[in-house]
């Protein structure tokens, strides 16, 4: 997992000496704000107007915050609005993402582009910084709006209802501290605490990172014996969030990740909950379990050097 280095590419690896082997990931570069009528948003500078045909997304099948930004576009209503580039599930060092076709990508359809970080080069060609998905492409400005997941499903859920008609709201006012409550914790414990754990090159730091992710699971549980969904009765961008955490985990994160004190089918209510977030029209089809599995066993060499990608488990919510 590389990144770029004033606008060149490096193999350089997260640096966990300097943070006690603990696994901390870097903030998003891009921070721009579709809005309905270009208004600046809560970061970064205005002029990204809502508008058909305009903007695309740079996305992985595998990664979670990117899956994130394909489940708003359809559940709102954009595909035929925004554009769609995958890259391939394999990603080495050497490269990072990349658009080889042969390899399960659709190539780049937009620049034109062999790898993912000469999208960010095109923008900064000096940019320093990890290459990450999903990235919100401005085909009109030539630029990237954002590569942030949790503002751009924020920008899907509002910027384009005048356009669509589709008014479904997963942020609605009333409920938004709850739902930043749950956010935060989720985020932190579970959706990051999956990486921090598996990434961590401590026993300590693994096991703080594990013990705080299953209390973190104990307590969405708990949540769960109360309410159908995270903030009450009704889906909610906090459900979004964490559903493509959950997707992964009995697949990847219990064993690649060492993520194995429960399985996700060991919790009956989360269980139940992530059978019906995956039954609700459309998002399945967001599911690719061949590019999730391959992505992370293939490309995490540093903890599966030989890239052996296991067959199982069967995963009941998918049945």
């Amino acid at each position: 997992m590389g990144q770029l280095i004033d606008g060149k590419w490096s193999t350089q690896w997260y640096d966990t000496s300097k943070t006690g082997g603990k696994f901390v990931r870097s903030q998003a570069g891009f921070r721009n704000w579709l809005t309905a009528d270009g208004r600046p948003g809560p970061s970064g500078e205005g002029n990204f107007a809502a508008e058909p045909g305009r903007y695309h997304l740079y996305v992985s099948l595998a990664c979670p915050w990117a899956h994130r930004t394909l489940i708003f576009r359809r559940l709102k209503e954009l595909e035929d609005l925004i554009s769609v580039s995958v890259v391939s599930p394999k990603m080495p060092d050497d490269t990072g993402w990349s658009f080889k076709t042969e390899e399960g990508s659709s190539g780049d359809q937009i620049l034109g582009k062999q790898f993912l970080w000469q999208v960010y080069t095109e923008v900064d060609p000096t940019y320093t910084g990890r290459v990450t998905v999903p990235v919100l492409w401005d085909k009109k400005r030539n630029t990237i709006v954002s590569n942030e997941s949790a503002e751009i499903i924020r920008m899907f859920n509002t910027a384009f209802n005048d356009i669509t008609g589709n008014t479904d709201d997963y942020f609605p006012e009333a409920l938004r501290p709850r739902i930043e409550e749950i956010n935060a914790r989720v985020y932190d414990d579970i959706n990051n605490g999956v990486y921090k754990a598996g990434f961590a090159t401590t026993q300590s730091a693994y096991e703080e990172a594990a013990t705080t992710l299953f209390d973190a699971l104990d307590w969405v549980e708990e949540l769960l014996g109360e309410h159908a969904y995270l903030a009450g009765d009704d889906v909610t961008e906090a459900d979004w969030r964490l559903f493509t955490t959950l997707v992964r985990f009995d697949a990847v994160y219990f064993g690649h990740f060492k993520c194995n004190r429960r399985r996700i089918a060991d919790y009956p209510n989360i269980s139940h909950y992530l059978k019906a977030l995956y039954e609700v029209p459309g998002v399945k089809e967001t599911v690719n379990m061949d590019h999730i599995k391959t992505h992370y066993y293939w490309s995490h060499t540093t903890i599966n050097p030989h890239r052996i990608v296991p067959i199982g488990p069967d995963l009941p919510f998918m049945d």
